[in-house]
């Protein structure tokens, strides 16, 4: 997969862009975010600045962008994040980015490595140590992991603190888990469904699980008020900044509105979303430690992955504890129904075909002239919409199993 990426994928875009004049700076998604820190807590400058977002350009594509430019790219790398993410980069902005960027990644690296560990944990799965390896090897040398390693999209970092928070819940430290959680709201979207439900269950144990609601308010009470005195009146600004960010990048379609229709898309995700919601009521009185908890919390991020509107491949790790969670259910292909048989097959086949089609690009570049091969740059992406749907049809045996399981409200 990262041969594909290294050396198809992207000497593809780098061709591509020649031909068309398109622009390329460093290409990091870390970029926009550490600048505006920077300017705001050195210079005192609005990042959400249209000044800012020029500089931010700059670096970004190595030029300013161009309206009359039909071949530019759309997406104009705003500061589009919550003022509050300064807390987190700032001790980088003593630093040059040509330091920083190497730094970023390999820490990315070491964070998927172990959220890899925290899921098994929090999914009470202890796998012999090869298919620890192998589920480690797989995970890091997945197309979401180097595409977001080589984007340096802080939804890797996003996805790290929500594996940490899961793992500090099932292991009853609630006060280190709301933490947590609050600070995974620097990018909201992700969390959209994943904070309710946590919440949700929170307040049906209140006497056991208050501290976790306690530290979640507390530390966002903190981030929030904490940005308004750095940057007054920034929560306007930011809501601006989504506004436009969806307009100049037409995002705004889930993978389910992109795979069907956008009116079939709304209706099977609002379907989606009832399932889910009866579910987390069935599982509200669940311990953190127990499968029903794990399981709904898989639930929960798959089908943000499924129906939020956002269809960018990095998101997709969002969808390990799922996956894991399949793949430690043996009794996955050994159901009598032959229907149900090769709907899992044909799930699975999508699941995998990034690897085989990666696989088969890599041999074809031996024995193949690389313009060839890169021709062929997609192939490994033919599935990748259909993996979060996917997920979720092989993840609902399990938990409706679990539901079955889920003990009864007081």
């Amino acid at each position: 997969m990262w041969f594909y990426v290294q050396r198809i994928l992207i000497p593809y875009q780098e061709a591509d862009a020649a031909l068309h004049s398109r622009p390329r700076g460093n290409l990091s998604d870390l970029y926009p975010r550490w600048l505006g820190t920077r300017e705001l807590l050195l210079h005192h400058r609005n990042p959400y600045s249209a000044e800012v977002t020029r500089d931010i350009q700059v670096g970004y594509y190595g030029r300013t962008l161009d309206a009359s430019r039909p071949e530019d790219p759309k997406d104009e790398e705003r500061f589009a994040y919550p003022v509050y993410v300064i807390f987190f980069l700032g001790p980088t902005i003593f630093f040059s980015f040509t330091i920083v960027k190497p730094v970023f990644a390999w820490f990315l690296v070491v964070l998927i490595g172990i959220s890899v560990f925290l899921w098994l944990k929090v999914l009470h799965w202890k796998p012999p140590a090869l298919t620890v390896l192998i589920l480690l090897l797989l995970t890091l040398g997945c197309f979401p992991t180097a595409q977001g390693i080589k984007l340096q999209q802080l939804t890797l970092l996003v996805c790290g603190l929500i594996a940490g928070c899961a793992a500090l819940i099932a292991c009853d430290q609630l006060v280190l888990a709301g933490i947590l959680l609050a600070a995974t709201t620097i990018k909201p979207q992700i969390v959209v469904l994943l904070i309710p439900w946590l919440l949700f269950w929170c307040i049906s144990e209140w006497k056991i699980r208050r501290r976790f609601l306690y530290a979640s308010v507390v530390t966002m009470a903190a981030l929030l008020i904490g940005a308004e005195i750095i940057l007054p009146g920034w929560i306007g600004q930011f809501c601006n900044a989504l506004l436009a960010y969806r307009q100049y990048t037409g995002s705004g379609g889930s993978v389910l509105e992109t795979l069907l229709t956008p009116f079939l898309g709304k209706v099977l995700a609002l379907v989606l979303v009832v399932f889910l919601i009866a579910v987390c009521w069935k599982t509200r009185h669940a311990p953190a430690g127990s499968h029903q908890f794990s399981g709904t919390l898989a639930l929960v991020l798959a089908i943000t992955v499924t129906v939020m509107p956002m269809t960018a491949p990095y998101n997709q790790l969002l969808l390990l504890p799922a996956i894991y969670l399949i793949v430690g259910n043996n009794s996955l292909f050994q159901r009598k129904n032959p229907l149900l048989i090769i709907m899992s097959l044909i799930c699975t086949l999508f699941i995998l075909w990034p690897w085989l089609a990666s696989g088969g690009l890599t041999l074809a570049s031996f024995v193949l002239p690389s313009a060839t091969v890169q021709r062929a740059w997609a192939l490994p992406l033919y599935t990748s919409l259909a993996i979060p749907p996917a997920v979720v049809l092989l993840l609902l045996p399990n938990i409706l199993a679990a539901v079955r399981r889920s003990p009864v409200a007081p």
